[in-house]
This record gives C-alpha cells, sequence and structure tokens, in this order.
C-alpha cells in the first residue's frame, strides 16, 4: 500500500463486494442490519499503518482468485466472507492473528445477520489458515487456502514485490535472524507434497510457485 490518496474506488468496490457475499450467506433478508458498518469496520482494519502486505490489495486478490475457484466450493460465499476476516487482525509481531480473527468473525457476523452455522464455518476456515492445510474433501478450507497462497505463483517481478512488503512488515526484526525465519518458511513450504488442493491452483499455479519460492530461497542464501 503506498501513501498516496486512498484508492476510493476501490473502496467501493469493496463494500459492494461484502454486501453481496453477506446478503448470500444470510439468505438475503432485508430485515437484518445493514451490511455496510461492518465492511467500514473491516476495511478501517485492513488500511492499517503497519501493513504493507496485508492490506486492502491483498483482500481483492484473495477475493478475486475465490471467484477463480468458486465452482469448487461448497459455500463460495462463507469463504469470500472469511477472507474478509482472514487477516483482519493483523500485527506482525504476534502470533495469535489468526485465533483473533476467527474470534471477531464469531462476534461480529451473528451481530450482523448470519446463522449460528454459517458463522462457525467462517470462524473454521480462519482459523485453517494458520496450517494451510484442509482435510481432504473440504473443499471451502482447500479454495480458501488456495486462494490465499497464489501469490507465491505470481510473476516474477509481483512475487519480488510481496516478498519486498513482507520484509517491511517485519521491519522490527534484525536481518539475520529475519533471513533465517524466512527461509525455514520457505523450506517448509517446498517440503511440502503440494502447495495448491484445487485442480486450478494444481495446474495452473504449483510450478510457477516452487519456482518462486525456490528462487526467494537462493537469494536468502546468498
Amino acid at each position: 500500500m503506498s501513501d498516496s490518496a486512498p484508492d476510493t474506488s476501490g473502496t467501493s468496490a469493496l463494500r459492494g463486494r461484502w454486501r453481496e457475499a453477506l446478503l448470500a450467506a444470510r439468505g438475503g433478508t432485508g430485515l437484518a442490519p445493514d451490511p455496510e458498518p461492518y465492511a467500514d469496520a473491516l476495511l478501517a482494519r485492513w488500511a492499517e499503518p503497519q501493513r504493507r502486505y496485508h492490506t486492502t490489495a491483498h483482500l481483492t486478490q484473495v477475493l478475486d482468485r475465490v471467484d477463480t475457484l468458486a465452482g469448487h466450493a461448497a459455500d463460495p460465499d462463507l469463504v469470500r466472507l472469511a477472507v474478509w476476516f482472514h487477516d483482519a487482525v493483523y500485527r506482525p509481531d504476534r502470533s495469535e492473528n489468526e485465533e483473533r480473527s476467527a474470534a471477531l468473525a464469531e462476534r461480529a457476523l451473528p451481530e450482523a445477520g448470519l446463522p449460528d452455522a454459517a458463522t462457525a464455518e467462517v470462524a473454521r476456515l480462519v482459523r485453517l489458515t494458520v496450517t494451510h492445510d484442509p482435510a481432504d474433501g473440504d473443499t471451502n478450507g482447500e479454495v480458501l487456502c488456495d486462494a490465499d497462497l497464489a501469490i507465491l505463483a505470481a510473476s516474477p517481478k509481483e512475487y519480488a514485490a510481496y516478498a519486498a512488503q513482507v520484509r517491511e512488515e517485519y521491519g522490527f526484526v534484525p536481518d539475520d535472524a529475519f533471513r533465517e525465519g524466512r527461509a525455514a518458511v520457505l523450506r517448509q513450504l517446498l517440503e511440502l507434497p503440494c502447495l495448491f488442493r484445487t485442480p486450478h491452483g494444481a495446474q495452473e499455479w504449483e510450478p510457477r510457485a516452487r519456482q518462486n519460492l525456490t528462487t526467494e530461497l537462493e537469494l536468502l542464501s546468498r
């Protein structure tokens, strides 16, 4: 995210996407609260100053990837709501971001009119982003995790920008410690039998993602 004026058109589009997903997930009833204040509260979180990669741009990109993969999900609108919450609480110096994000969903979504079972599924999906390891047959989880990791399959230029933004978010970590920790994350990812679980992800994203991860690991090792 740059320091330039906010992208009001992008924010407006995101508000529309939130409304559409929430109304669809709660059955379209007009009796529940207006979705707009919930969108604004979430967008304020996604615009916090400590964020460099986990910004509204990331939110938009993951929602776009869910749209690409939606046919694979059992409940694509619940996956979209999980995208909104999956990094809603984000502090790079803390380890409980996903749990706090899931708890936020558990508080906000019932108030916004979502049924209890649907709220529980959204919170489960948010917690799944700790490991990005959905169980076989968990199509909602597969779509969310693939969409969240799709940045790994970006073009080399886009991937380099992503890696630089992650480094900025961890600017409080000394270089040597960051390189060691980041390299460990990259090795862990490369050791997985597959990064992507959906057919589209496996075919379209897996090879390039592994190439990007390998390149970054080599650069960190120099």
